[in-house]
């Protein structure tokens, strides 16, 4: 079934998506390297596998409470463009477009280069790659990149980068079959790991309910100290669920929206928060406290691999390796095949490189904004500021997570009665207090890492030409 007539043509995107590849899709642009490298950075902070297992379980509610939201938006605008649709319909112009901008300047393109990076650094533990060596690690650009630093693995995640980028730029059914293998490759390997962990992994309960040896940390004696440190530890847990609003930027190819969207959304996040929990569970029950938190000294460990290779040896940490990687580069390709959508509603608008609003009249993609976006993905796997973009995403997210579920009122304002099939449970309870939240997050982030905050509101802000240049072009 075929999309109303696009402005640039008679060639239109395709409703590829129902229920079950629309949550597929979900939890492959979801279940990324979080899961199995979160654990060991909370064990630093909580020294406590209980609160490590809250801190994921809290995270999880507080993601729920703005799916709970973002179902009723995405159902009332169930159009492809996600957050930016649902801003330009709430605010107007300008604010969806800012939203466009920093997804393109630090959130998507910058998490789709993050995960691919991590994808070809677990290709680079199980086979080594080259480097160039001498000089050329230190040798930096402005005093501030350095691109030909860990060039072979560089060189690996662009590859994989303009790999997935062709094959979902030869049609949606391509890009949504490979997200459907890859998921239902995952979470088989996720149950393999739970299943030889708890059978054949050599835990036992007390290592889940014994605390570190040098539990309670000294951060707990400060004043509020504790909520602080179960703040952080939910931060770490808050990447491994990133992309849960995915859905929104497929929603012209989604077979009957207004049922699908907010099922999705809601089964997909349930779906994933308990597989987080599972395994989580699982690492912790193998491995004591103490024994996670060296793993989380040491930067090059995944504790996944590190958990896996306590019982199961070389082979065990060889076989997770690989499972990394197919993970990550499902995760990628989810993004990419989705993100790209967020540029083709606004080149549609005005707002952003007309090329982009062209859809291929062979394979019925926005062929031209998923090569843009995997462009500056690649640029960005170059740039050597993975981390930075990593610590500015979720601050800049969160600015427009908040945007988005405040929305909610304006939107029941402005339709009091519109046709819908679901409205927020627990309204007005439940989007309040995820904005509490939000606040609070920002709040802390502009307090206790200025730094990466003010980088982050500086990209958003460097959209402002090109605003003016998108208007004038129009």
């Amino acid at each position: 079934m075929s999309n109303p007539s696009s402005p640039q043509g008679n060639t239109n995107l395709v409703q590829y998506f129902g229920l079950t590849t629309g949550i597929i899709l979900l939890v492959s642009s979801i279940i990324g390297s979080g899961v199995y490298k979160k654990v060991a950075p909370m064990s630093l902070d909580l020294q406590s596998p209980y609160l490590i297992l809250l801190a994921w379980l809290l995270a999880g509610l507080v993601t729920l409470l703005g799916v709970l939201t973002i179902a009723e938006i995405a159902m009332r605008i169930p159009v492809s463009g996600g957050p930016f649709a649902y801003l330009r319909e709430m605010y107007g112009e300008k604010v969806s477009y800012f939203y466009g901008w920093a997804s393109f300047a630090c959130i998507q393109s910058a998490s789709t280069a993050a995960i691919s990076y991590v994808s070809a650094q677990s290709l680079n533990a199980v086979l080594p790659l080259p480097v160039l060596g001498g000089e050329w690690e230190t040798m930096t650009v402005f005093g501030v990149f350095m691109p030909f630093a860990n060039l072979g693995v560089k060189l690996v995640a662009v590859t994989f980068i303009l790999i997935l980028t062709t094959i979902n730029s030869r049609g949606v059914h391509q890009g949504g079959r490979v997200s459907n293998v890859i998921t239902v490759i995952v979470l088989i390997s996720l149950l393999i790991i739970v299943l030889t962990g708890m059978s054949v992994g050599g835990g036992v309960m007390d290592n889940v309910t014994n605390n570190a040896s040098t539990y309670p940390p000294d951060s707990f004696a400060q004043s509020g100290g504790f909520m602080k440190m179960i703040f952080l530890a939910m931060l770490s847990a808050f990447w491994a669920f990133e992309g849960w609003i995915n859905i929104g930027f497929v929603g012209d190819e989604i077979r009957n929206p207004q049922r699908n969207i907010p099922r999705i959304l809601i089964f997909g996040m349930l779906l994933i928060t308990g597989i987080y929990l599972v395994v989580n569970f699982t690492y912790l029950h193998v491995v004591p406290i103490d024994k996670m938190m060296e793993f989380a000294r040491n930067q090059n460990s995944i504790a996944a691999v590190e958990v896996i290779r306590y019982f199961a040896g070389y082979e065990g940490a060889f076989a997770i390796s690989l499972l990394i990687i197919v993970t990550t580069l499902g995760c990628t390709n989810a993004t990419i095949l989705t993100s790209a959508r967020i540029y083709y509603a606004m080149a549609k608008k005005g707002l952003f490189f007309k090329q982009a609003a062209e859809v291929h009249p062979t394979y019925h993609t926005p062929n031209k904004s998923l090569w843009i976006f995997a462009t500056w993905a690649s640029i960005l796997v170059f740039s050597g500021t993975f981390d930075q973009l990593t610590d500015m995403l979720v601050f800049a997210q969160f600015i427009f997570y908040g945007l988005v579920v405040a929305g909610i009122f304006i939107l029941r304002k402005k339709t009091p009665s519109a046709p819908n099939t679901y409205k927020v449970i627990g309204y007005p309870v439940v989007p309040v207090l995820y904005l509490l939240f939000c606040a609070g997050l920002l709040t802390y982030t502009l307090s206790e890492r200025p730094r990466e905050a003010i980088m982050g509101l500086v990209l958003i802000a460097l959209g402002t030409p090109f605003y003016f240049w998108f208007k004038r072009g129009r």
